[in-house]
């Protein structure tokens, strides 16, 4: 019997929980009053699109830099 998390329909669920979470909290913001600092963070949803923008960009410099300092298997072979 399967992890109730590897399930497909678990995570077809999960998905749509996610998204219906990411759109209350978008749509919370039409009523939330903001006070920009740079102007471009007054935009709808700045904290959703920019926070999924710093992840990718992480994840980015993540894989760049373990290519960079990747070892070859035989490293601590002597």
């Amino acid at each position: 019997m399967d992890h109730w998390l590897v399930r497909a329909t678990t995570i077809r669920r999960l998905w749509v929980a996610f998204a219906l979470v990411l759109a209350v909290v978008v749509l919370a913001d039409l009523f939330i009053a903001h006070h920009p600092h740079f102007g471009l963070d007054g935009t709808l949803g700045f904290g959703a699109w920019f926070g999924f923008a710093a992840c990718v960009a992480l994840i980015v410099f993540a894989k760049g830099l373990g290519a960079l300092l990747k070892r070859r298997d035989t490293y601590y072979d002597g």
